[in-house]
C-alpha cells in the first residue's frame, strides 16, 4: 500500500468543488487501504501569485511529519502542481483562468497600462505552468475534456481525462418534488441570473426553484428576483452544508446548472447519484460533457427562452424527470473511485 499526499491550493476562507474532490480522494485512498492525507498549499490574491508559486515550489512533499517518505503526490490546481516530488500525478481542475480561457473578458476591463502589466505576467505564468506540467510532473490527468482541451491549446500539454466520481455521501431519491434545484456558488460565471430570467419567461410560468449556495452575487440575484416579480417561485436557501445538499437533491424534481465553461461541475454527478436529471447549456463545459440531451438530462442553448422550455417540460412531466433520473443514476454508478484510483496511482 502507498503513502499518498493529495495536494491542492486553497484561498483563505473560501470553499469550492476542488476541495470536496480532494477530500473525497483522500477518503477513497484510505478506504482502499492506502495511507493518505490532504495538504493545502497557498493561493494568493490576484496579482500576488509569484509568492504562492514559490511557496508551493518550496513545499517539501517528499516526507511526512514522522520523517517517513511519501510515495506519491496527487496535485489538483494552480499553483499546487509546483510542489516537488519524483512521483507526481497532477489531476488538474484548472490553471489561473484569467490568464487562460478568461483572458479576453478579463483584459477587456483593464486600463492600457494595467493590460500591459498583466500581459507580461500572463506570459510568465504560461511559461512557468508549461515547465511544471511538462517537465516536473510525472503524468497529467484532466478532470474533464474541457480542461484537457485547455491544456492542449495553451501549452501543448498531453493529458488523460479522469472524471471525478461523486463524493461518498448518502445520496438518495425520496421524491420528484415540485421545485427545480440550483446548486452553485453565487458568482457571475455560474449564470444563476439566467435561471431567474428563464423563470420570468412566460413558458416557465408554473416553474419554481430553490437556489442553494452563497457568494458575492447573492444581493444582486435577490434584487433581480424581486424586480422580475418571481416571489416564492425563486427561493434562496443560502449555504446548506453537506446534509442539507443531500436532502435537497433527494426531494427536488431536477437540477439546473447552466454555468459557463465549467471545468468539471461536481454537482452534475451528485445530482446523477441522487437519480435527478440535470439541465445545462451547450457552452457549460464539463456538465455538457456528462449530460446527454433527452437521455439523462436536457441540454439547451444558453438563453432564457430555451432554458425556460426545458424547465417547464420537467416541471410539467414528472414521468420525464423519473425516466431521465433513472438513466442519470445508472451513469453515476459508472463513476467509481476504484476506477479513478487505478489511473491516478502511478506506482
Amino acid at each position: 500500500m502507498a503513502r499518498v499526499a493529495v495536494v491542492t491550493s486553497h484561498p483563505p476562507l473560501a470553499a469550492g468543488g476542488h476541495l470536496v474532490i480532494a477530500r473525497a480522494l483522500v477518503s477513497a485512498l484510505q478506504s482502499a487501504g492506502h495511507e493518505a492525507g490532504l495538504l493545502l498549499t497557498p493561493q494568493n490574491r490576484f496579482g500576488r501569485q509569484a509568492s504562492a508559486y514559490l511557496a508551493n515550489w518550496l513545499t517539501d512533499a517528499g516526507l511526512a511529519h514522522d520523517g517517513r517518505p511519501i510515495d506519491q503526490v496527487i496535485s489538483m490546481r494552480f499553483p499546487s502542481y509546483a510542489v516537488r516530488h519524483d512521483t507526481h500525478a497532477c489531476w488538474l481542475n484548472h490553471r489561473m483562468r484569467e490568464y487562460y480561457d478568461r483572458w479576453d473578458a478579463f483584459s477587456r476591463k483593464l486600463s492600457p497600462r494595467a493590460r500591459l502589466k498583466e500581459r507580461a505576467r500572463r506570459r510568465l505564468v504560461h511559461a512557468v505552468d508549461r515547465y511544471l506540467l511538462a517537465r516536473r510532473v510525472t503524468r497529467v490527468f484532466a478532470q474533464s475534456r474541457t480542461v484537457q482541451a485547455r491544456l492542449r491549446r495553451w501549452g501543448g500539454i498531453a493529458s488523460t481525462v479522469v472524471y471525478p466520481p461523486p463524493p461518498p455521501r448518502d445520496y438518495r431519491c425520496e421524491e420528484y418534488g415540485e421545485r427545480i434545484l440550483v446548486v452553485s456558488r453565487l458568482t457571475a460565471h455560474k449564470r444563476v441570473g439566467l435561471v431567474l430570467d428563464a423563470l420570468a419567461d412566460p413558458a416557465a410560468a408554473g416553474v419554481s426553484c430553490a437556489i442553494a449556495g452563497d457568494g458575492e452575487e447573492a444581493p444582486r440575484l435577490r434584487r433581480q428576483a424581486r424586480e422580475l416579480g418571481l416571489g416564492r417561485r425563486a427561493r434562496f436557501l443560502g449555504a446548506v452544508g453537506e446534509a442539507g445538499l443531500v436532502d435537497a437533491l433527494a426531494r427536488c424534481r431536477a437540477v439546473c446548472y447552466p454555468t459557463h465553461q465549467e471545468d468539471f461541475g461536481l454537482v452534475t454527478v451528485e445530482a446523477f447519484a441522487a437519480a435527478k436529471p440535470v439541465v445545462t447549456c451547450t457552452d457549460s463545459g464539463g456538465p455538457a460533457e456528462l449530460v446527454r440531451d433527452g437521455e439523462n438530462g436536457l441540454v439547451t442553448a444558453p438563453a432564457a427562452p430555451a432554458l425556460a422550455r426545458a424547465l417547464a417540460a420537467l416541471a410539467a412531466q414528472r414521468d420525464l424527470a423519473e425516466r431521465l433520473g433513472a438513466a442519470a443514476r445508472r451513469d453515476a454508478a459508472s463513476f467509481t473511485w476504484e476506477r479513478a484510483l487505478r489511473q491516478l496511482l502511478l506506482a
